[in-house]
């Protein structure tokens, strides 16, 4: 772990930077990149701080579905490998016709709902504020 400033504060500074002295000093083309910009680190910023969060519910609900209570793996990058691993099998079963009916056809959408939430919470988050989803 490094010292201060850590790296949600250094993303603070660059959005700030673009919003309040990049975005108003710019015309055209160039203000509206230096808005996706600035729009691009907001997203990092969200993910960076709810990624352990969304992985951890996203590996849980994967475990209920498929019936498979191993241990998730330590290490962030080994973590998104067993999911990805984990979703083919769930896509396995739905294409077997797992999903077509029945109370693990409704465990699934629950749980694709939830996981579509936590992606959209970092794309989105004020898209969900609207709809009362969040």
């Amino acid at each position: 772990m490094n010292d201060r400033p850590s790296a949600s504060e250094l993303l603070a500074a660059v959005e700030r930077f673009l919003e309040e002295t990049a975005v108003p000093g710019l015309d055209g083309p160039a203000r509206f990149h230096a808005r996706v910009a600035a729009n691009v680190v907001r997203i990092v910023a969200r993910e960076l701080a709810t990624e352990d969060l969304h992985l951890a519910r996203e590996w849980d609900g994967l475990a209920a579905l498929l019936g498979d209570d191993a241990e998730p793996p330590a290490a962030r990058a080994g973590l998104r490998e067993a999911i990805a691993a984990r979703n083919e099998e769930l896509v396995r079963r739905i294409r077997a016709g797992s999903a077509d009916t029945g109370p693990w056809r409704t465990a699934l959408l629950e749980h694709l709902a939830r996981v579509v939430a936590d992606k959209l919470d970092v794309a989105q988050p004020p898209r969900l504020a609207q709809e009362g989803t969040s």
